[in-house]
């Protein structure tokens, strides 16, 4: 009789926790688990046109069928290139960014890209699309934030 009541109480109490756990979904949180997909991100003045650009260069990088999800981030010249890799092509990452750089550079000689395969990376890229969609969020911290990713980049490797 003990056993059964200390063994509902525990379950009663366990059910409880998980209950409360509840914040709702947040994409920027879930981006390591599941595909975001998030449009790019333009922080230069001219949109319209530089959208395009960015759109070219996302729908080029999700043609590579090692990979499963791309954030693109367009600053003036410079373009940050985050992917998330298939869990079997990771023993292929160092070839499979070698080719996504080739084919970017050529493709688009006008531009300097970062790419970046790194988790941490294109969970920040992600957390500032969404940061972007505060219209009371300032260019110039989209930017300054921009920075702090590419000097992560180059930290990282």
């Amino acid at each position: 009789m003990k056993k059964t009541a200390t063994l509902m109480l525990t379950i009663f109490y366990l059910v409880s926790l998980s209950a409360c756990n509840n914040d709702g979904p947040k994409t920027s949180g879930l981006a390591l688990l599941q595909t975001t997909h998030p449009s790019p991100t333009i922080l230069s003045e001219n949109k319209d046109k530089e959208m395009d650009v960015a759109k070219d260069v996302e729908r080029e990088i999700s043609k590579f069928k090692e990979l499963y999800d791309v954030a693109v981030i367009k600053k003036d010249k410079e373009m940050l290139v985050a992917y998330k890799v298939k869990h079997l092509q990771r023993f292929r990452m160092k070839q499979i960014e070698k080719k996504m750089t080739k084919l970017l550079e050529e493709k688009y000689p006008k531009y300097t890209f970062i790419v970046s395969s790194d988790y941490k990376i294109f969970l920040e890229a992600v957390e500032l699309h969404e940061s972007m969609k505060n219209p009371n969020y300032s260019k110039k911290k989209a930017k300054e934030r921009f920075d702090r990713i590419v000097k992560l980049r180059n930290e990282l490797t």
